[in-house]
């Protein structure tokens, strides 16, 4: 514990909850379901996550580097030592006590930062996959170490599951903002497969072709969940409702999508309060198979 002394732990964790609850309502509610420790634990891990996005997606990411990517990493591995550099490393360095967390899934989320630096597009879903896995997938790895697995389960794939499947929802819900970022995470074959075009993402053009387009989308990305939710039922049972009810509000922005008729350009899908709320008592039964 000495290795905490000159970061108060409570102050640390709070200050990694006060990053999720400006950056993710969503997933606030869902870590307020688990019990304490590992509540903290997944504050600490979504900080770190949070933070490394934010090297590249803020406003300043234009100025971000490979080196300075690099120079996250040495601090990465300097947390993992026991040796954090910041209040919210020092939360990550005392989960890493706690759990088994393996430092090889937050490598491989910093090499999808490397990604973000240097692909705008992408050609395949298979091409896009190995961005989600990186980015999403990874923390779904991250997570299933907090959350355990029952009697020797293994649930990696499933865990992996639901971490893309929640970045395809972002990628849906927030297409509009990466384009005008100058980013299209819609791979272009399934583009071309609907006869639209970039031009017409660009200019925002809301018709039958992208209607379908994002009927496909939505399809494959709600095949992720149901994969995902096999692994569920795998996990310690204290962390079943928290997890049911993410994957719950995650998906209902897809159905939100479709509510809104596909004009995901500039109305953001959000899942409001009161649906979460409504939606608790069905993750808790689901929680119970």
């Amino acid at each position: 514990m000495t290795a905490f002394v000159q970061f108060p732990l409570q102050e640390a964790y709070q200050s990694c909850r006060q990053v999720i609850t400006h950056h993710s309502t969503t997933f606030y509610w869902g870590t307020q379901l688990f019990p304490q420790p590992k509540r903290q634990a997944m504050w600490a891990v979504y900080c770190w996550c949070r933070r490394t996005d934010e090297l590249v997606d803020s406003q300043r990411g234009q100025r971000v580097t490979l080196a300075i990517l690099d120079q996250w990493e040495h601090q990465l591995e300097k947390t993992f030592a026991g040796h954090p550099e910041s209040p919210e490393d020092a939360a990550l360095a005392h989960a890493v006590t706690l759990y088994p967390l393996e430092i090889q899934p937050f490598r491989d989320l910093i090499a999808g930062m490397r990604m973000d630096l240097t692909e705008t597009r992408y050609e395949t879903f298979e091409d896009l996959y190995v961005y989600c896995y990186r980015v999403a997938g990874t923390v779904g790895l991250m997570s299933s170490a907090i959350m355990g697995y029952v009697d020797g389960a293994e649930g990696s794939q499933e865990a992996v599951a639901l971490g893309v499947a929640m970045q395809l929802t972002n990628i849906l819900r927030d297409v509009g903002e990466d384009a005008r970022r100058g980013r299209i995470y819609i791979p272009r074959a399934d583009m071309e497969r609907f006869g639209y075009t970039e031009e017409d993402l660009l200019k925002e053009v809301l018709d039958g072709r992208w209607c379908d387009l994002m009927r496909y989308q939505i399809q494959r990305t709600r095949d992720y969940y149901a994969k995902a939710e096999s692994g569920i039922r795998k996990l310690q049972a204290d962390s079943r409702w928290p997890v049911w009810a993410s994957l719950l509000f995650y998906r209902g922005i897809l159905d939100q999508i479709e509510r809104n008729g596909y004009q995901n350009f500039n109305q953001r899908a959000f899942v409001s309060d009161l649906r979460k709320l409504l939606t608790l008592p069905t993750a808790w039964l689901q929680a119970q198979k």
